[in-house]
């Protein structure tokens, strides 16, 4: 399902966080699709409890899971409305970089430098 890379600069919560993401981000993990219990998988990754339940948290904050308590962790159809967040902010932001006479390789430029940041100081 998820994998870790021991050697990768980006913390192993994040790389449980991401893969996720990218995941449900591609409709790889559909809504209400089940994830393994936070002890499972830090069994199967050979990770801390706390590990995992950090990238858990933060996928729970972004509102792409959700926890059902005896239930357990299951994909939240927020996830989409997530997708649909993100889309009006490139829409606003490609409006902008028009305004502002950005051309489109400029502004594609400026925003996988903001992204590179982000993923870089493992934020999500």
């Amino acid at each position: 399902m998820i994998s870790i890379d021991p050697d990768s600069p980006i913390p192993p919560f994040e790389q449980v966080r991401a893969g996720f993401a990218l995941r449900i981000a591609n409709r790889e993990l559909a809504v209400g699709a089940r994830l393994p219990t936070v002890r499972a998988l830090a069994a199967d990754l050979g990770l801390a409890v706390n590990t995992v339940a950090r990238a858990y948290r933060e996928l729970e904050e972004a509102g792409l899971i959700e926890t059902r308590g005896r239930a357990g962790t299951v994909v939240s159809a927020a996830g989409e409305r997530s997708r649909e967040r993100a889309l009006r902010a490139a829409r606003s932001y490609a409006l902008t970089a028009r305004e502002i006479g950005l051309s489109v390789e400029e502004a594609g430029e400026i925003v996988r430098a903001a992204l590179a940041d982000q993923y870089h100081e493992g934020t999500p």
